[in-house]
């Protein structure tokens, strides 16, 4: 049996029912309120973040289909509704956040697993706890598990204006690199500096790269993190220090480029994907994070907003992709 009793048996909730543009996304109003098993905690969703993927997903293209009808959604901030049999370390009541989401988090409620679910703590808004998620994993898993970026080291991080981009600059900062970040727009240099970027570059500005190596003097950065692989890997390979690592973390199509650039300094390309990580990977990754929490380093910037109902400009918004500013959002 699963304690504490949830009040609800129906709930809105987005679902696709066939995949393709923004418009399969649909509010229905009459989806029962899924039950816990015995790993699993019933969450009350106050935030849900936006993510590209969840696009990519929507829309068919991407390596992973899941069954019809989906909803979207992996990071929830919420309180805890039910929790099942085997889950002692949450009860009914709790403030969390997730990493992770069975049934889908562009809802009023949702399942997750238990080693999906955080405590968010008290300085935290639901809104805020919504941003962690997805940003911050990925963050962490480019440059700590993937990258190994070392105290020292420049980082590069392309798109520092958006919730992977803000994550990767706390972190970067807090772990004793030097960080550089780029952004399309002066609100988005802005936040990127605010937030532990000591140097920020237009991309949109002719001849970006070359200020780059110049501030570098010449030496380039020890790793780049890469949010529009697409667009910027074959710039990337040229900015590489000897030994340099590009971590790719968004693609929106194919790009060419020549490998020999990455033949005279020994430059590496790594993709990463979150669904690869172990549970130890996770459970360091939250316990970095809680340090952070409460050293105050880690504090998510919330972008955009927007009630479920508009969960349709929300993701037509995020693939236009311009002039990032913070995680997006829909509110319950």
């Amino acid at each position: 049996m699963a304690s504490g009793k949830s009040t609800a048996s129906l709930m809105r909730a987005v679902q696709i029912s066939e995949f393709g543009g923004p418009a399969v996304l649909k509010l229905q109003s009459d989806i029962p309120v899924p039950k816990p098993s015995k790993s699993q905690v019933l969450i009350r969703v106050h935030a849900c973040g936006v993510n590209p993927v969840e696009t990519y997903i929507r829309s068919g293209t991407y390596a992973r289909k899941p069954p019809l009808p989906w909803t979207p959604g992996n990071d929830v901030a919420g309180v805890v509704e039910q929790v099942g049999q085997d889950v002692a370390k949450f009860k009914k009541g709790d403030r969390v956040f997730t990493s992770g989401t069975i049934t889908g988090g562009y809802a009023e409620y949702t399942v997750a697993s238990d080693d999906s679910v955080y405590p968010l703590p008290d300085n935290l808004s639901y809104k805020e706890g919504s941003a962690i998620g997805t940003p911050y994993f990925t963050a962490y898993r480019a440059l700590l598990h993937k990258a190994r970026a070392r105290a020292a080291e420049t980082v590069l991080v392309h798109g520092a204006s958006g919730g992977v981009g803000i994550a990767a600059c706390q972190i970067a900062r807090a772990y004793g690199l030097k960080v550089l970040g780029t952004a399309g727009t002066q609100e988005g240099l802005s936040l990127a500096q605010e937030n532990g970027a000591h140097k920020t570059f237009n991309h949109r500005e002719t001849g970006y790269i070359d200020k780059i190596k110049n501030y570098t003097g010449g030496h380039g950065v020890n790793v780049i993190v890469e949010m529009l692989s697409n667009v910027n890997l074959s710039k990337d390979l040229q900015l590489l220090s000897n030994g340099g690592r590009v971590i790719i973390v968004g693609c929106r199509g194919s790009i060419e480029i020549n490998p020999r650039d990455t033949m005279a300094k020994e430059s590496s390309i790594i993709g990463i994907a979150l669904g690869t990580a172990t549970k130890e990977d996770r459970l360091e990754t939250a316990a970095a994070f809680f340090a952070g929490m409460e050293a105050g380093w880690l504090r998510p910037v919330v972008g955009p907003e927007y009630p479920l109902e508009k969960v349709t400009q929300a993701h037509e918004d995020i693939m236009k992709g311009s002039g990032t500013a913070g995680k997006m959002i829909l509110t319950m």
